[in-house]
């Protein structure tokens, strides 16, 4: 997949759901059996016959737990809703019904009934084979004006980082999809404050426990292992640069250098990596800012093309500036000096003009530029995270090897301080960088990403009952 592919959403098609009225459950049956089709419901609609069933079934508390939660099924054929009634089959009334709902949307025209809808390109020829069975048609539609598809992120080797995006919103269907940088960034701001070989090495052996379903009460959060495997190699990567295998043990040499003994170095690369991915996200807000409102809107816009000139500018002349490069920092200066008239420009168009908008400006302006440094400065604490886990883990070893000097009972208590103060400072110092990580990513970088947010794609699914289940084999309605 192109990489330009795999930063975009789904590409979404409207369609068209037609098919005789009298295939309409037919086809209902057929497009929640696929799951990949939205379709556009009644508002205000009356409920159904099946959904009073069921709501009078669990307002009398007359089901199971294991039955009320159940989750809902539909049977290949119409069912008697009586008989569900009588069976308390909550499973089969809550699938009958959402196929209600949804079959209250259609718009019905002599014997022809037609739904309209969303569902991912791609999938579109597939649907539509399957409805030509039922006598039906998925019919490409126009977009609508003034109406933006659903966002759908894509799947595959960067599915466990969307849940990272989606917690903070969804982005706008013309945005980029941020998911897998905005993972890597993730997990490797983690591994700077976790740089620790064997702490990383315990990651990654939760992960593989996750991913083989254990401990049962985690089972639901199975598809988040990958995301975890990354985390926990992340930190062992920081921790061989570091030196660091549980702590300063001399194990491992130090390749690039010890947090504890050069931590004006570490701050220095972490407010420089930090400014790396500022000028990322600024360049990917810029390109947003164009998708959603073209170049007139995009041009101006804090978060776009002139944020993004203003923050570059400011790196060249800081960079200009610390090697001594005089023509660097004045081209740097005269850049970040177009960005912010440009900035200026934009946010004094959306004021009520005259003297309060130039104040109005000028108090915005200074807004940006404080933001600007503080967001920037804000990337120091990965340094000071990672100083303390380092300060931990030195901290738990020095104990342990001054307790082993003292005779059997010095080795027993060294054991019981290292394996306890490790679990001590490995949960810890997990949770603070894995808050911290995710504190950077959402008021440093995605502030930038997102300016208005988008409608997640929500495909109606509802499975079929099993041919075996009794209830759908019983109490189905007889031809006639």
């Amino acid at each position: 997949m192109p990489w330009s592919e795999a930063m975009t959403p789904v590409r979404m098609r409207r369609v068209a759901v037609v098919v005789p009225q009298t295939g309409l459950r037919d086809a209902l049956v057929r497009i929640a059996e696929e799951g990949c089709v939205e379709l556009d419901r009644a508002e205000d609609a009356a409920p159904g016959a099946a959904a009073v069933r069921l709501q009078r079934l669990r307002g009398q508390g007359t089901t199971s737990e294991s039955q009320s939660t159940a989750p809902a099924v539909l049977a290949v054929t119409a069912p008697d809703l009586d008989m569900l009634d009588h069976r308390r089959q909550v499973a089969l009334l809550a699938g009958e019904a959402q196929l209600e709902e949804r079959a209250q949307g259609a718009v019905r025209q002599g014997e022809v009934a037609a739904l309209a809808g969303w569902c991912p390109a791609a999938e579109v020829p597939r649907v539509a084979d399957r409805l030509a069975a039922a006598g039906g048609a998925l019919l490409p539609l126009p977009l609508p004006r003034g109406t933006d598809p659903p966002t759908l992120l894509r799947s595959g080797r960067a599915a466990s980082f969307t849940s990272l995006v989606t917690t903070y919103g969804t982005p706008a269907y013309a945005d980029l999809d941020p998911s897998w940088p905005a993972g890597l960034a993730y997990v490797v701001m983690f591994g700077i404050m976790f740089g620790d070989v064997g702490h990383g090495a315990l990651l990654v052996l939760g992960a593989l426990a996750l991913r083989l379903g254990w401990p049962r009460p985690l089972a639901r959060l199975t598809r988040l292992w990958p995301f975890l495997a990354y985390a926990g190699v992340a930190a062992m990567v920081a921790g061989v640069a570091y030196g660091e295998f549980f702590g300063p043990t001399g194990l491992l040499p130090v390749l690039w250098l010890s947090p504890l003994d050069e931590p004006a170095r570490l701050l220095a690369a972490a407010v420089i990596f930090g400014a790396g991915l500022l000028v990322l996200a600024h360049a990917a807000g810029a390109v947003n800012r164009v998708r959603e409102n073209g170049w007139a809107v995009g041009l101006y816009a804090a978060s776009g093309c002139a944020g993004l000139l203003f923050y570059l500018g400011l790196a060249l002349a800081a960079a200009g500036l610390l090697l001594h490069w005089q023509a660097l920092a004045v081209a740097g200066a005269a850049c970040a000096a177009a960005g912010l008239g440009l900035v200026g420009f934009g946010l004094f168009r959306v004021t009520a003009g005259g003297g309060a908008g130039v104040a109005e400006t000028v108090v915005r302006l200074f807004d940006v530029v404080v933001r600007t440094g503080t967001n920037t400065l804000s990337f120091a604490r990965l340094a000071a995270f990672g100083l303390t886990h380092a300060a931990l883990a030195d901290l738990v070893w020095r104990g342990t090897v001054a307790l082993a000097g003292r005779g059997a009972a010095g080795v027993a208590g060294a054991a019981v301080l290292f394996v306890v103060g490790t679990a001590l400072s490995f949960g810890l110092e997990a949770l603070v960088a894995g808050v911290q990580a995710l504190r950077l990513e959402f008021y440093e970088l995605f502030s930038r990403l997102f300016e208005i947010e988008g409608r997640p794609f929500r495909p109606w699914h509802v499975p079929p009952a099993e041919p075996a289940d009794p209830a759908a084999k019983v109490i189905t309605c007889s031809p006639g």
